[in-house]
């Protein structure tokens, strides 16, 4: 089987960082509490330079933060897009970037798997979040091509998590009162030592 998939196909090669990083430049990642966080973004109607431009950026910053996925919120940009570069439960690795996307609704019965999730704009906070063991997203690709993502573990947590951001919700939105209070206390630990490591990856990942 193959070991990575870029954009949903195979790939007998493929770099450390997606390419589209290289062209890109890192961007401030919001936090829990910023506006454009938690209201539904906007349907990307308009394919081209800009775009693929903002995917560029996303890929640069979601390595130097050191996450799996990204969405345009995350960035400050209210609109309905993604990127990922994110390893399935198989070690299979899977790298692209998802625009307007729409996740299918899971069947009625499919077993939730209740692991470990943390999100770039709550840095440092990880807690247990059930989500389906299998996704498959909609949507399309930075020249309007219609795209079908599947992914099953970890990478399905990934794409579901991401088109949430899309939404307007966060994971902590998923968590009971007082989860929520605890994944705010992590992040008020860790939040300084979080964002000393992306400086210093800034510094490494940026060089020509």
């Amino acid at each position: 089987m193959p070991r990575v998939f870029v954009q949903g196909s195979p790939a007998d090669h493929y770099p450390r960082y997606a390419p589209e990083s290289a062209r890109g430049a890192v961007r401030r990642v919001t936090e829990v509490g910023e506006e454009v966080l938690h209201k539904p973004c906007r349907d990307v109607t308009e394919f081209g330079p800009d775009l693929a431009a903002l995917i560029d950026d996303m890929f640069l910053t979601m390595y130097v933060a050191e996450g799996a996925g990204l969405a345009a919120n995350q960035v400050g940009v209210g609109l309905r897009l993604f990127v990922y570069d994110c390893p399935d439960d198989e070690g299979v690795r899977h790298v692209g970037h998802v625009v307007n996307p729409v996740l299918e609704s899971a069947p009625a019965g499919r077993r939730l798997i209740d692991e470990g999730e943390g999100c770039l704009s709550v840095p440092g906070a990880v807690m247990a979040v059930p989500r389906p063991e299998r996704a498959v997203v909609r949507g399309q690709d930075k020249d309007g091509n219609p795209l079908v993502i599947e992914g099953t573990g970890y990478f399905a947590r990934c794409l579901a998590h991401e088109t949430d951001h899309t939404h307007g919700h966060i994971y902590l939105d998923r968590l009971s009162t007082r989860e929520k209070k605890d994944a705010l206390r992590q992040m008020a630990d860790r939040r300084d030592e979080v964002f000393a490591r992306r400086a210093a990856r800034t510094g490494e990942l940026s060089r020509p």
